[in-house]
């Protein structure tokens, strides 16, 4: 973690400095990197290119508070995955049957994303792999414990966390379920996760597309090279 956090540039400028700290790790080969769509998918793209290893999307969802989207409940993750957190003031959580109708409904986007980013071609494989998790930012961390959750589903030998920026709850929720967490800073108060970037655009399905299709240009490329 950097002793003082200085907002980043953007997603792709984060994802540059959260890479050479991933690298550090040694981590035991063979690497899948997965980002969290939509905003996770540029810092992951520089991660997967740091580590010379393949690029995929891991579908998660959050599940928000009605009226308060950006408040999540839980989340959703390709695989069946549900997590619901405690509510995070009391008395005002939804119980367990209306999160379950919450969740139905963002299983649909789930199904689209997945639909439009894969283009028909299958999920990289990650059994007996060490899956590297990457997200632009963690708040809550329902979304990325929903992930992390659905890589051990799918085999996953080791599952590897990494984010510029993490609240102090995030962070800790996350470690005791991944096997190494990468945070580069943890501000002593988290609101959003944008407030600790210069540029927070939106990210768009478009841009999801052509990075996964950019990625697996550049590894097949470096993959042949190895070979000869």
């Amino acid at each position: 973690m950097r002793p003082s956090l200085t907002p980043f540039a953007d997603r792709r400028a984060a994802g540059r400095q959260l890479a050479g700290a991933v690298a550090g790790l040694c981590l035991r080969p063979p690497l899948v990197v997965l980002g969290l769509p939509r905003g996770g998918v540029p810092v992951a793209f520089e991660v997967a290119r740091e580590l010379h290893a393949p690029l995929d999307v891991m579908l998660v969802r959050k599940v928000g508070m009605p009226g308060q989207p950006e408040l999540a409940l839980g989340a959703i993750a390709t695989g069946g995955i549900t997590v619901q957190q405690p509510p995070h003031f009391r008395g005002y959580g939804p119980d367990a049957q209306q999160f379950a109708a919450l969740a139905e409904r963002e299983r649909g986007e789930l199904e689209r994303r997945e639909q439009l980013y894969r283009a028909g071609r299958p999920p990289l494989e990650l059994e007996g792999k060490t899956a590297v998790l990457v997200d632009d930012g963690l708040a809550t961390g329902a979304t990325m414990l929903a992930a992390v959750r659905a890589a051990r589903q799918a085999g996953a030998a080791g599952v590897v966390v990494a984010a510029p920026v993490a609240s102090d709850e995030a962070a800790a929720l996350i470690g005791a379920e991944c096997d190494a967490i990468v945070i580069l800073g943890i501000p002593p108060w988290l609101r959003a996760v944008g407030e600790w970037y210069l540029d927070f655009g939106q990210v768009e399905d478009r841009e999801v597309c052509e990075l996964l299709q950019d990625s697996g240009r550049k590894h097949v490329g470096r993959s042949r090279a190895t070979a000869r």
